[in-house]
């Protein structure tokens, strides 16, 4: 198994990178877009960074375009939007596609770890949520529907 600090992603700033600063910490990644109707949860999301950090909790957004063009926007615009609108002090990185023939790698293994209904791999929607335990392994897939709040109890259980 490979854990998912160790793929490679790209950050915000366009560099090549990987999430290997997250090593022993527990995760939620999600893939999100500042024109949602699930854009809200940007809050959800940064109470959970806040509440959990100092316990080794980290939350990491992957800004996607590929659902109805939802994040249009460049890097830079998607940050000031997050910092704004939300107040977002979790990572973003750089905008992917998360399914497809050019789907970011980091995307193809957490769907093939915790595929999602019916075995589907496919990503739906924006914020699919991706839980990860301190060693890397990918532990559950949460719907776009699934709030924020929602997920307290399996956070607090691998940390």
């Amino acid at each position: 198994m490979t854990a998912i600090t160790d793929i490679p992603v790209t950050a915000a700033n366009g560099s090549e990178t990987d999430l290997s600063a997250y090593k022993g910490k527990a995760l939620l990644i999600v893939n999100v877009a500042s024109k949602c109707g699930f854009t809200p949860q940007y809050e959800g999301l940064e109470a959970l960074q806040r509440k959990y950090e100092d316990r080794g909790f980290t939350v990491v957004g992957f800004p996607c375009n590929q659902f109805g063009a939802q994040e249009p926007g460049n890097a830079e615009e998607i940050a000031n939007f997050c910092k704004l609108t939300y107040d977002v002090s979790f990572p973003l990185m750089g905008k992917i596609n998360v399914n497809g023939p050019n789907a970011a790698p980091i995307y193809k293994q957490l769907k093939q770890d915790a595929p999602g209904l019916l075995g589907s791999e496919v990503i739906k929607w924006n914020f699919t949520k991706f839980l990860v335990d301190r060693t890397g392994k990918v532990l559950k897939r949460y719907a776009p529907q699934t709030k924020p709040e929602d997920m307290q109890r399996d956070i607090e259980a691998v940390l």
